[in-house]
């Protein structure tokens, strides 16, 4: 079942959730525009909706924050932080979006549903049920940060021993 807001017909046309948005050209997908953004003004400006205007600017600011300097965000302000390499697809090994979003459209009209207030069912109670690793995923994730740890320290005695420094 799917939830909508608005209309129960689902609509042909671009998605704009997940990674599918990266998988187009940005100018055909109205998320971003396909030239680098080059100030900030330049993002109210572009022809695209609100929604993405505030992913932009979101990319934006935090493309100006020095811990994700590396990251290069700004430059890629126009594709909302996505690398070009999401960018292009092969028809010789894949089909075309326009046929995945008529398939997907043509299922979804297939299976309407009909609500009736009086016998639909209510989840009026909702409880927190915990947050945090399982036991199983805690112990990987233990194994796996001692052997970061280790790698770590092997390294830096590794340039002390370069250097002909004691460690």
């Amino acid at each position: 079942m799917s939830l909508r807001y608005g209309g129960s017909t689902p609509r042909l046309g671009y998605s704009t959730g997940g990674r599918e948005r990266g998988r187009h050209g940005v100018a055909d997908t109205t998320a971003g525009t396909d030239h680098p953004i080059k100030t900030r003004a330049e993002i109210e400006a572009t022809p695209t909706t609100p929604h993405v205007r505030t992913l932009m600017r979101t990319c934006w600011n935090l493309g100006g924050l020095p811990e994700y300097t590396p990251l290069r965000l700004r430059p890629w302000t126009h594709t909302l932080g996505y690398r070009g390499h999401i960018l292009t697809k092969s028809r010789t090994y894949s089909t075309t979006y326009t046929a995945l979003r008529t398939q997907r459209t043509e299922h979804q009209l297939g299976m309407a549903v009909t609500v009736h207030p009086d016998t639909a069912t209510t989840d009026a109670y909702w409880r927190y049920s915990g947050s945090g690793h399982t036991p199983g995923a805690a112990l990987i994730a233990t194994g796996t940060a001692e052997d970061l740890a280790r790698n770590r320290e092997i390294a830096r005695e590794a340039r002390f021993y370069a250097r002909g420094e004691p460690v």
